[in-house]
């Protein structure tokens, strides 16, 4: 439908480019009358679309401010002022182009909100799993959801999980879910495969209602757009009263033509549209939901900002902040290690850490005998070293942290980041935070 909208919308700004140029060059080639014919038809054309719109708005009981680019087309006609009529189309279908663009933009980022939901889901059937689609699940259905999928329903937990849940919190850590525990729709099992008993269907999910958030917002109108339809029934009628002031006092009707060309409401019409569309869009793009154009707006005037949480203010992504050694080691040296071993994970963390060490220049060797608990941590041999990083009791096998160890571990549930400890060749030798 928005593809379909943009087509005819470009078709309508080629056709007026098309018809003012051709005229022009008609016109200065001296053959003036097919000049303003070519004008007049490149207006007709132009006041169609106009026509349809102000129809279908007359049929929703709304009167806009449009109804003036009607009036000053339908004078430059009756007052064969073809070239006027042709500017003024080309001016309206430059908009409408443009509008449908950023329209088609917005909802091209919807799509693909809608097309990270899964569309089919594994669900357990006579003791054997069955791919179904999503639709067919039913509460109660015990689903199996594999690593790096898609939590496809809300559910209860048969196991502990660890998951990815930026997308919906914000949060860029993984999250350990235990037995028993609820799951939202839209998490990512960061971890190993999982089951879950439905406790909603797909259309009552929290992803599907986040969707849903994002369209109801595109399709609302913001305060400044109802504001233009609502001036629309003093503006039109005050322009009016001008152009006939300016007929009465001049009697030409060509200043009565000027006055309703110059008041043309073009920005207005299309202008706050545009940019509530787009703002919706970004956002929904950047992971922000927005209910509607009003609450953007009323954004815009804010002076204070509370926020309830320091999840909302990440970027989603985690990112190396330190990197902290307790013996000789270099820090680059651990970090290098620690990143080839993360080369085979899956974890969220473990992408971070190897951009890391890419964005230092540092070259990674690939590991071998690798082992890797999920909500533990991993382990593997580098360069004939055998490495291990994850959490304390992983990589300690049990024993207890070094001073250095605990303060830094201290330090960063205070300041609410995470640290990822390394161990070389049995001992602990660091931490990445």
């Amino acid at each position: 439908m928005n593809r379909t909208r943009f087509n005819i919308d470009g078709a309508w700004l080629v056709c007026a480019i098309v018809g003012v140029s051709v005229g022009g060059i008609v016109w200065l080639a001296g053959a003036h009358d097919a000049a303003n014919v070519v004008w007049g038809i490149t207006t007709l054309l132009g006041a169609i679309p106009l026509v349809l719109d102000i129809v279908r708005s007359l049929a929703r009981r709304e009167f806009g401010v449009d109804w003036i680019a009607l009036f000053a087309i339908v004078g430059c006609l009756g007052l064969d002022q073809y070239l006027a009529g042709a500017v003024i189309a080309l001016m309206l279908s430059t908009g409408q182009t443009l509008e449908s663009y950023a329209d088609r933009r917005a909802h091209r980022e919807l799509s693909d909100l809608l097309e990270r939901a899964p569309r089919q889901v594994h669900r357990y059937e006579d003791g054997s799993l069955q791919t179904r689609p999503i639709d067919e699940v039913r509460l109660g259905d015990r689903l199996f959801v594999k690593t790096g999928e898609v939590v496809p329903v809300d559910g209860l937990m048969e196991s502990d999980a660890v998951l990815d849940e930026s997308a919906l919190t914000g949060e860029s850590r993984p999250v350990e879910r235990l037995r028993g525990d609820l799951v939202r729709s839209g998490a990512v099992n960061a971890g190993s495969g999982l089951d879950l008993h439905a406790t909603s269907t797909a259309a009552d999910s929290t992803y599907a209602g986040i969707v849903r958030l994002v369209e109801e917002a595109e399709r609302q109108k913001a305060p400044s757009v109802r504001l233009a339809d609502r001036y629309a029934m003093v503006f039109v009628p005050v322009t009016l009263v001008i152009a006939f002031g300016a007929l009465a006092i001049t009697a030409d009707w060509i200043r009565w033509l000027s006055v309703l060309v110059v008041a043309t409401p073009c920005p207005l019409i299309l202008a706050v549209p545009i940019a509530i569309v787009g703002g919706i869009s970004r956002a929904a793009k950047r992971g922000v939901i927005v209910k509607g154009g009003g609450s953007l707006e009323t954004l815009a005037r804010g002076r204070t900002l509370m926020f309830d949480k320091t999840g909302t203010l990440t970027s989603g992504i985690p990112q190396l902040a330190d990197v902290e050694t307790f013996g000789p080691i270099d820090p680059d040296e651990l970090l290098r290690l620690a990143a080839s071993v993360d080369q085979v994970s899956v974890h969220v963390m473990a992408t971070s850490i190897v951009r890391a060490a890419g964005e230092r220049g540092l070259e990674l060797s690939f590991p071998e005998e690798v082992d890797e608990r999920y909500g533990a941590g991993i382990a593997g041999t580098v360069d004939g070293r055998k490495v291990a990083l994850g959490k304390t009791e992983f990589v300690t096998g049990g024993g207890q942290l070094p001073r250095r160890a605990r303060e830094i571990r201290r330090r960063t549930i205070l300041d609410g980041s995470s640290c990822v400890f390394v161990g070389v060749d049995g001992e602990i030798a660091g931490a990445i935070v």
